[in-house]
């Protein structure tokens, strides 16, 4: 098992309570700057403004960043989630249905990050942006944080076994 500076015990406590803050940080930042990944790019691409845009690239790279020090700090606390099916930083989606190699994870990655932008531009918002206004009372909103979160359950329970079993018949099992 790697060590890290933090010792296990204090870990499985420390890692979920910095993630609790810094969600709630986000989500704060987020409201009061009307974030929204999608507005980002349609408004640098129509009005070349890079305001909202930045903020998804800065999100991008904290999120890298965090997930790193994360793995610096507390690698022993990793294995101790019941999430964590990774056997190290480099491995792709931690969390993800196992026995696939890292390029049916790629192929899940770009096929998911593709429908979740679809939906995002017919909502008119992308996942953040529609949780924030459900937050501000916004009752289409909550509709659809109500939908992603059924979507969530319905696709871990039932769907992802599916996605496993196609991409292994596809050749890209471990």
């Amino acid at each position: 098992m790697a060590t890290g500076i933090l010792p296990v015990d204090a870990a499985v406590f420390f890692v979920p309570l910095v993630t609790l803050t810094l969600g709630l940080l986000i989500g704060y930042l987020a409201q009061r700057s009307g974030y929204c990944s999608i507005g980002g790019f349609r408004d640098y691409f129509l009005f070349r403004h890079t305001r909202l845009l930045s903020g998804y690239l800065a999100l991008i790279v904290a999120s890298f960043a965090g997930y790193f020090l994360f793995w610096l700090v507390v690698p022993g606390a990793m294995e101790h989630f019941f999430w964590a099916t990774t056997r190290g930083p480099f491995v792709p989606v931690p969390g993800a249905p196992g026995g696939l190699v890292p390029t049916a994870y790629l192929i899940i990655s770009i096929v998911t990050g593709f429908l979740v932008g679809l939906i995002a531009v017919l909502l008119g918002g992308c996942p953040i942006r529609l949780t924030v206004m459900a937050s501000e009372g916004n009752y289409r909103a909550a509709w659809f944080f109500v939908g992603m979160c059924a979507g969530s359950i319905i696709f871990a329970t039932i769907v992802s076994g599916w996605v496993v079993w196609f991409i292994n018949a596809l050749g890209f099992g471990a």
